[in-house]
């Protein structure tokens, strides 16, 4: 998907990758493929939606990098149900997945690595579902579109807060586009 291109693009621009995936075998799939490409890669297995899982996976990706210059946030997840029938599970899932686990690594390796450096790129995936609601009888997806609006506005807020240390935190929010998701 959206997360493999973009590391292809970083990888053929030269830079050294650690990839992510909530499986192991589509880590090792994803690094398989950029490596054939010629590029520099390696990836650990995380759970987004688990903050321990995150901050393994972040210690992992410091002790094998020594320093991050860019991070892009690119998990997410959805769930369609009308708002009167979401299930507050699937909602407290969509909340860790989209704005939690982004919060919690984007302030480990701040922490760790690009506020240290004064140094950092960030980017955060988010959707255009953040920009807007879903027209009538179309997609009834309100904790996507939530969470992707709090990460839109996450976005901003720390980029007002760590542009003072060299780091420039931006989002993307694509459209609608073929994945498995």
């Amino acid at each position: 998907g959206l997360g493999l291109q973009i590391a292809q693009a970083l990888g053929l621009a030269g830079a050294r990758l650690l990839i992510s995936a909530r499986k192991a075998d589509g880590v090792e799939e994803a690094v398989r493929e950029l490596r054939a490409q010629g590029i520099e890669a390696s990836g650990l297995s995380v759970d987004v939606g688990d903050p321990d899982s995150v901050q393994a996976f972040g210690r992992g990706a410091l002790a094998e990098l020594g320093h991050v210059d860019i991070l892009v946030n690119n998990a997410g997840a959805t769930w369609a149900a009308p708002a009167e029938d979401h299930p507050l599970q699937a909602w407290q899932k969509l909340v860790n997945v989209n704005m939690t686990g982004v919060f919690v690594l984007c302030q480990l390796i701040g922490r760790e690595s690009m506020i240290p450096r004064r140094y950092g790129r960030i980017l955060n995936v988010a959707s255009i579902a953040g920009l807007r609601g879903n027209p009538p009888g179309t997609n009834t997806t309100i904790a996507y579109n939530a969470t992707k609006a709090g990460l839109i506005n996450f976005t901003r807020a720390l980029a007002g807060e760590w542009g003072v240390h060299g780091i420039t935190v931006n989002a993307l929010a694509p459209g609608f586009f073929p994945t498995r998701m």
